[in-house]
């Protein structure tokens, strides 16, 4: 039976809605292409420019031991202030975060720039952000990782500009701000009034409230809070499925901005950890000391130092060393027991 007009028009009907939705098909499949060829392409780009292994560096060359493998691992994230007359800049931040994928836990301590410490190559005690003003990345590392007892396997650091841009790419940081302060912004010079409770920060106004000390009633502790959660809202940002289209301009920024250790061929993996653990509260570890000043003969007058607290500081390094092993949850609890009832001992 031959077909009907009718039917012959159905057919066709069908066959305009199949090359239709192959047609669909295809633009979908070559957008993706695209978009993976973009972002191969700038991955690379910026991979190119932000890798910056440590051995060979300088003379007094680093190892590390990266853990691609799953397994615990450290990082440290330094905030670096350049001035035209030096040659590395200062560290203005440093921050030393174990995690743990394992025990799904997140340590992060922040190191007061003015800490006193000893530096190796140097020869002597000075602060630590001299380590890095005086030999860079590497100095730094091989410094913190004597002062805490633990290895250093990562770094990231970037400087101001790379903090904002990066801020700005992930559509800026919500942030819960701990008390009404005005901190002066960067470039404009203009004065910012931070009012207490929720506030929407863009780059610019996210680095003028991460580095405001000062007038914070808690000092260092105050500022390593404020850190905290600025970096914890970038990186959730940065990794969560809304900012997938932002991927290329978030390694375009970093890769302009930023220095690390970490080769390119562990940065899935290091995201497929966090996907995991991201959910987890990160515990933030206080170093208790003193300031002091003391006269330095090179700038003939009185500068302000950080002296750590010995018990704090060897608890500290308890904590960190604890994290970086599958027990350490389990052993953390061991060591809030043990303190409690030396502390109760001691007031009796």
């Amino acid at each position: 039976m031959a077909p009907t007009r009718l039917t012959k028009l159905k057919t066709t009907k069908k066959r305009k809605i199949l090359y239709t939705i192959l047609i669909v098909s295809m633009l979908l499949v070559s957008s993706v292409i695209v978009f993976a060829i973009k972002l191969t392409l700038e991955t690379k780009n910026a991979s190119s420019k932000m890798y910056a292994p440590l051995v060979g560096e300088t003379e007094n060359n680093v190892e590390l031991n990266p853990k691609p493998d799953g397994s615990s691992f450290t990082i440290l994230l330094a905030g670096i202030e350049h001035e035209e007359e030096e040659k590395y800049g200062r560290s203005d931040m440093l921050l030393v975060a174990t995690v743990n994928p394992k025990t799904q836990k997140i340590s992060m301590v922040n190191i007061p720039r003015d800490t006193m410490v000893y530096i190796e190559e140097l020869g002597y005690e000075d602060k630590i952000n001299h380590a890095y003003s005086s030999g860079g990345i590497s100095y730094t590392i091989n410094t913190l990782q004597k002062f805490l007892d633990i290895p250093i396997d990562y770094y990231v650091s970037t400087d101001f500009q790379g903090f904002e841009d990066i801020v700005d790419t992930v559509g800026g940081v919500d942030v819960d701000v701990p008390f009404t302060f005005k901190a002066q912004l960067t470039e404009s010079l203009k004065w910012k009034t931070y009012t207490k409770g929720p506030m929407f920060l863009n780059g610019n106004e996210a680095l003028a409230y991460v580095r405001m000390r000062k007038k914070d009633p808690e000092g260092d502790k105050g500022r390593n809070s404020r850190q905290k959660q600025v970096i914890q809202d970038v990186i959730n940002k940065a990794t969560s499925l809304s900012n997938i289209t932002k991927i290329d301009n978030m390694i375009r920024d970093v890769g302009n901005n930023v220095k690390t250790n970490i080769p390119t061929s562990e940065y899935f993996g290091l995201i497929k950890m966090y996907q995991k653990v991201k959910t987890s509260p990160i515990e933030q570890l206080h170093l208790e000391g003193i300031d002091k000043k003391l006269y330095d003969k090179k700038e003939k007058k009185d500068i302000w130092y950080f002296f750590p607290d010995d018990d704090s500081l060897n608890e500290l390094k308890e904590i960190l060393k604890l994290n970086l092993d599958d027990s350490g949850q389990n052993a953390q609890n061991d060591i809030n027991t043990t303190k409690e009832v030396n502390d109760l001992s001691k007031g009796e």
